[in-house]
């Protein structure tokens, strides 16, 4: 498992790209996932950076693994800011015009739908959000 521990801030999205890329790179994970997963991880880290602590701030630790069997990457976002489940929300309608859909929402939808799973789980007071991609 490899880890990555970062303030939540929107500036420290490529160096958790970097990071995370590097690591799929190692994998000879196909450019096409890779692209995924980075759409994935800029979301969700965004989210964390501009949602999960007030002015204070915090951090978020990344964990990576990966399951050879299944050939699967596992991406585990961990942050201790305020409880949210970001899968209990309902996913927009996206029949609708943008002008007709609430705002926000999209980026999620997004990172479902292109992962194989996502988990949530709420453990010593810390978010931990898993996306799970097989590559």
């Amino acid at each position: 498992m490899k880890e990555l521990t970062l303030e939540a801030k929107v500036e420290n999205i490529p160096t958790l790209t970097a990071f995370v890329d590097e690591w799929l790179e190692g994998l000879d994970c196909p450019i096409r996932a890779q692209m995924q997963i980075d759409v994935a991880v800029d979301e969700i880290f965004s989210n964390i950076a501009q949602y999960a602590y007030g002015p204070e701030g915090g951090s978020a630790t990344i964990l990576l693994e990966f399951d050879e069997a299944e050939r699967t990457a596992m991406i585990t976002f961990v942050d201790g800011g305020v409880a949210y489940d970001p899968l209990s929300k309902a996913d927009p309608d996206v029949t609708l015009s943008a002008e007709e859909r609430d705002v926000g929402g999209l980026g999620i939808f997004l990172v479902k739908k292109t992962m194989d799973a996502m988990a949530y789980r709420r453990e010593n007071d810390q978010n931990m959000l898993t996306i799970h991609k097989r590559i």
